[in-house]
């Protein structure tokens, strides 16, 4: 009995030295032994806020709902057309077209270009920019679904570079119109259209500046000036606001490229002159504006000093038309026209923008200044001559 308690001790003595060397050197290799409830470790997480309800309040670090509410409204135009091509003089001889036949005396092939657009009536009505629609011969309208319309020019702006389309469709998701009146610099703006042909994109930026014009891009110009990229491609389509109303027409880039990448400066027609453009061409298919028949030079401080008017504002009759609205109204040349309907004048741009807003016939009172003497004109406004059409 005494050996076999000797044998147990020496046993047990060796297990506790064994474990004691293995938890001192590889504790590791033991089980863990388990944590009771009240003595576990606490792991601090930071979890996001519940996010309000879809439609309850808009969240600030996303203007999906304002691109959701716009790009229905926005389409792809693809426009094609054909085009005279120089042609190798030899074509012309009888021998090589006996051999070769009629084909090779072809002049013309087709070209495509693309462009954007705006729905702007459920009834079928886009608004896009002239020079993407201007001398097509077939025009196609894609919609975001997919679905792809003719369509037909109602009529077209040049001065503003601004069309009207048809397409035969009801049921269309139009946008909603907002205030360009409204906008301040620095406001957040997005441009939505086809660049490049890759498809619908949204791009973002804020309104650089208000009232660009003297670009000599379009005759009235007075465009919203934006960061948010436009590239080829997105002519005609959308600059809408951070609540997804529309505010203006994209319409030109400023660019160093043959290309034409967005360098950061882009323009587009304010929605206010969209507006009228697009209403009085979905109701005559024409657009009328107000014309004096006069040429102005602007104010500078020499020529200030010189006509001794004490500020540098107003214009300069330099030129007027025989028999024009403003020679019948009593208007010379050297007058200087310093305000029209209680407005003032602050450069020629802003004359021209003011009388064209003017419907012909009735009659706007002028102030202006003739030999240092103050006077008013009243002057019957009559129709601007429609533009030139260039030969090519």
């Amino acid at each position: 009995m005494q050996r076999l308690w000797i044998i147990f001790a020496q046993t047990a003595t060796i297990c506790l030295a064994v474990l004691f060397v293995i938890s001192t050197l590889k504790p590791e290799w033991l089980p863990a032994r388990p944590v009771p409830a009240g003595d576990a470790p606490r792991v601090a997480l930071v979890q996001q806020a519940p996010q309000p309800a879809a439609g309850s309040a808009q969240r600030t670090d996303s203007y999906h709902d304002a691109v959701q509410r716009a790009t229905p409204a926005v389409v792809n135009i693809f426009t094609t057309k054909e085009v005279r091509v120089s042609r190798n003089p030899l074509l012309n001889d009888p021998l090589f077209r006996r051999f070769f036949g009629d084909q090779l005396g072809d002049d013309t092939q087709r070209a495509s270009s693309l462009g954007s657009g705006v729905i702007v009536s459920a009834s079928g009505y886009i608004l896009t920019n002239h020079h993407v629609v201007e001398a097509a011969d077939e025009i196609e309208v894609a919609l975001p679904d997919g679905k792809k319309l003719l369509a037909r020019v109602v009529g077209n702006d040049p001065e503003t570079d601004l069309a009207v389309l048809r397409v035969e469709a009801k049921s269309l998701p139009a946008i909603t119109f907002g205030s360009s009146d409204n906008l301040r610099v620095g406001d957040v703006v997005l441009a939505i259209g086809n660049p490049f042909g890759v498809g619908q994109t949204v791009t973002a930026g804020i309104v650089s500046a208000l009232g660009r014009s003297g670009l000599g891009i379009n005759v009235f110009e007075n465009f919203i000036q934006t960061d948010a990229p436009i590239n080829p491609g997105n002519s005609g389509g959308a600059l809408i606001d951070a609540r997804g109303n529309l505010v203006g027409i994209n319409t030109a880039i400023y660019s160093r490229t043959p290309g034409g990448a967005s360098l950061g400066i882009g323009f587009a027609t304010p929605v206010s002159t969209a507006r009228l453009v697009l209403e009085q061409i979905i109701k005559s298919g024409a657009v009328t504006r107000g014309w004096i028949g006069v040429e102005l030079q602007p104010i500078t401080p020499a020529l200030a000093e010189s006509f001794k008017l004490g500020a540098d504002e107003g214009a300069i009759i330099n030129g007027v038309l025989n028999g024009g609205p403003a020679d019948k109204g009593g208007a010379r040349p050297g007058d200087v026209l310093v305000a029209i309907e209680g407005k003032p004048v602050t450069s020629p741009q802003s004359v021209l923008n003011h009388v064209t807003g003017l419907a012909p016939g009735t009659q706007a009172k002028m102030k202006i200044k003739r030999k240092g003497q103050d006077m008013e004109l009243a002057i019957t406004v009559g129709r601007r001559p429609k533009p030139q059409i260039r030969a090519e």
